[in-house]
C-alpha cells in the first residue's frame, strides 16, 4: 500500500503517523502557548489603557474645577472690595455731612440778604436810569414845541395861509369815497374813450426802430399819483373818457385834479381841461343821462363839482366829455378824475307837516 503524502504534523494525518512521530506534537503545543501569551499581553494592555484614560479624565476635571474656583474667588474679591469702598465712602459722608449742613444753615440767611440787597440796588438803578431817560425825552419834546411856537409867532399871515394850503394839498382834504379808484376795481372803457396822444418825445428809437412808448394810458387818471407828466393826454382840445365804476353808485359829485402852475414843466396850465359835461350810463345799449355841465379853473388844483341832475337811480358807468382846454391846440391833459356818491339810495326828504 503506498504511503500517504500528508506530513506527519498535519492535523488531518492518521493517528498512527502522529503517534510514531512525537516532534510535531511539541511544535503544536508551543504554538498554543505562544498564542495564549499574546492574548494575555493584549488583555493587559487594554486594561492599562483604560486606567490611563480614566486618570487623565479625572485630572482634567480636577484642573477645571480648580480654575473655576479661582475665577469665582477673584470675582468675589472684586465685588467685596467694591462693597467695602462704598461702605467706607458712605461712612465718611455720614460723618462730615452734618457739619456741612450746619455751615449751610448758618450762611443761607446771609446769602439771601445779600441777594435781596443786590436785586433792590439793581432795580432802583435801572428805574432811575429809565426815569432820567424819560425826563430827557420830555425836555427835548418841550424844546421842540417851544421852537415851533416861536416860529409860528414870527410867521406873517401870508405864510400861515400858504402853510395851511400846503397841508390841505398834501392831506387831500376831500374826504369822500372814490368809486373811480383803480385799486378798488374801477377801469376804463376803451371802446368809448378817445385815443391817446402820441408825441414824438414820448417814443424811444434805435436805428429808426421804436423801442418804447412813454405815453401814459387812460387808466392813469384812476390812480392817486399826481406828479408832473403822470397824466393821460388826448389830441386837440376835444375828447372823452368813459369810466367803469367799481360798483353801481347813486352819484352826487365829481372831482377833477391838476398840477399847480409852480411845478408845471412848461410854466403854464394851458393843457388843463376847461369846459366839460358829465353823463351817467346804464343798460345795454348804454343809455346816456345828462348829469351836469361845468368849467374847471386851473388855479384851484382840486375842484369838486356837485351834479346838477341827480336822478334816483344808480349808475355803473360815467362819461366825462371835454369840449375845450385853456389854450393848448395840440393836446389836453387829465391828471385825476374821482366819482363820489353812495351805494345806498339817498334818503328822501321828509315832507313838512301841514299847519293846523
Amino acid at each position: 500500500m503506498p504511503r500517504s503524502s500528508r506530513s506527519p504534523g498535519d492535523p488531518g494525518a492518521p493517528l498512527e503517523d502522529v503517534a510514531l512521530n512525537p516532534r510535531p506534537r511539541r511544535i503544536a503545543q508551543r504554538g498554543r502557548n505562544t498564542s495564549r501569551m499574546v492574548e494575555d499581553t493584549s488583555s493587559n494592555m487594554t486594561w492599562f489603557t483604560c486606567f490611563a484614560c480614566s486618570l487623565r479624565t479625572q485630572a482634567q476635571q480636577v484642573l477645571f474645577n480648580t480654575c473655576r474656583c479661582k475665577l469665582l474667588c477673584q470675582k468675589l474679591m472684586e465685588k467685596t472690595g467694591i462693597l467695602l469702598l462704598c461702605a467706607f465712602g458712605f461712612w465718611m459722608f455720614s460723618i462730615h455731612l452734618p457739619s456741612k449742613m450746619k455751615v449751610w444753615q448758618v450762611s443761607a440767611p446771609q446769602l439771601t440778604g445779600l441777594t435781596l440787597t443786590s436785586q433792590y440796588h439793581l432795580h432802583s438803578s435801572t428805574h432811575s436810569h429809565q426815569i432820567s431817560g424819560e425826563i430827557q425825552d420830555l425836555r427835548g419834546s418841550m424844546n421842540l414845541l417851544i421852537a415851533k411856537l416861536q416860529e409860528m409867532e414870527a410867521m406873517s399871515d401870508e405864510q400861515k395861509v400858504a402853510q395851511k394850503i400846503m397841508k390841505m394839498i398834501h392831506g387831500d382834504y376831500i374826504e369822500k369815497p372814490d368809486f373811480a379808484l383803480k385799486s378798488t376795481g374801477a377801469s376804463i372803457d376803451f371802446e368809448h374813450t378817445s385815443a391817446t396822444y402820441n408825441h414824438e418825445k414820448a417814443h424811444s428809437y434805435w436805428n429808426w426802430i421804436q423801442l418804447w412808448n412813454y405815453a401814459q394810458p387812460p387808466d392813469v387818471i384812476l390812480e392817486p399819483n399826481v406828479t408832473p407828466g403822470n397824466c393821460w393826454a388826448f389830441e386837440g382840445n376835444r375828447g372823452q373818457v368813459t369810466i367803469q365804476l367799481a360798483q353801481k353808485v347813486y352819484l352826487s359829485n365829481l372831482t377833477l385834479q391838476h398840477i399847480p402852475k409852480t411845478i408845471s414843466p412848461s410854466g403854464s396850465l394851458d393843457t388843463a381841461p376847461k369846459d366839460f359835461v358829465i353823463y351817467g350810463m346804464e343798460g345795454s345799449p348804454k343809455e346816456e343821462v345828462f348829469l351836469g355841465a361845468f368849467q374847471f379853473q386851473p388855479e384851484n388844483i382840486i375842484q369838486m363839482f356837485p351834479l346838477q341832475n341827480q336822478p334816483a337811480r344808480a349808475f355803473g358807468t360815467v362819461k366825462v366829455k371835454i369840449s375845450s382846454n385853456w389854450g393848448n391846440p395840440a393836446f389836453t391833459c387829465l391828471y385825476r378824475v374821482r366819482v363820489h356818491g353812495s351805494v345806498a339810495p339817498p334818503a328822501e326828504q321828509a315832507s313838512p307837516e301841514p299847519l293846523t
